[in-house]
């Protein structure tokens, strides 16, 4: 058994939390930029990218994110790309939460008021303009709140990533843990840091939330 003293595992888990900051960054972002492609094809008025992004939801959000990571880190390797865990786990975080975003979004454009639409087509506006001028602006306003809730549930999705062999937050927790013995004390910050990544989110969202309900109410 390796003898480890508080700091030290305090430190080993702190530097192992900056690569689950990272992870949730690039899942975060890349989601949201294939997420806001994702809306825009599932509110088209087309029926190909209306249904090409209903089935990319569907089956992204049928199957568990554990098979995702499976998918990308040992299926892309079946067919010759030797992808790093840390490349396969943003992957599948990437297109999981692209497919939550995308739903989200698309509830929030389709909650906006019929007559929105009607007012801004009395006005001449094409289709873009309506989307960017009038529609848009209002359904990211709906949107904010539930967008900075599901970022929590990014956070806590990338602790899947240790499965592939991602050296992050709960994986290092388990390499410190088979080391020292020491479960409780190890499981117990790692669990302490997570809730530090995810509790300011969550006040975050409610705080968001309250203040968008009373400023459309007002």
């Amino acid at each position: 058994m390796v003898q480890f003293t508080f700091w030290d595992i305090l430190r080993n888990l702190l530097l192992a939390a900056q690569w689950t900051v990272l992870l949730s960054l690039i899942a975060f972002i890349g989601g949201a930029i294939v997420g806001l492609l994702v809306c825009v094809a599932r509110i088209s008025k087309s029926p190909g990218p209306r249904w090409g992004a209903r089935i990319y939801i569907e089956v992204l959000q049928g199957t568990p994110l554990l098979m995702q990571l499976f998918l990308c880190f040992f299926g892309l390797s079946l067919i010759g790309l030797n992808v790093p865990p840390l490349a396969a786990a943003a992957i599948a975080l990437t297109l999981y939460t692209s497919a939550f975003l995308g739903e989200i979004w698309r509830g929030c454009v389709e909650a906006i008021p019929k007559g929105q639409w009607e007012a801004s087509a009395s006005l001449a506006l094409t289709y873009p303009e309506q989307m960017r001028y009038v529609i848009l602006p209002q359904a990211m306003r709906i949107g904010v709140a539930p967008t900075v809730g599901f970022a929590v549930q990014v956070v806590k999705g990338t602790a899947l990533a240790s499965i592939i062999g991602f050296v992050e937050l709960t994986k290092a927790g388990t390499m410190i843990n088979n080391a020292t013995f020491q479960s409780f004390l190890v499981y117990g910050l790692v669990a302490l840091l997570y809730f530090a990544l995810c509790f300011p989110l969550s006040l975050l969202s409610r705080r968001l939330e309250r203040r968008l309900n009373v400023a459309r109410a007002s």
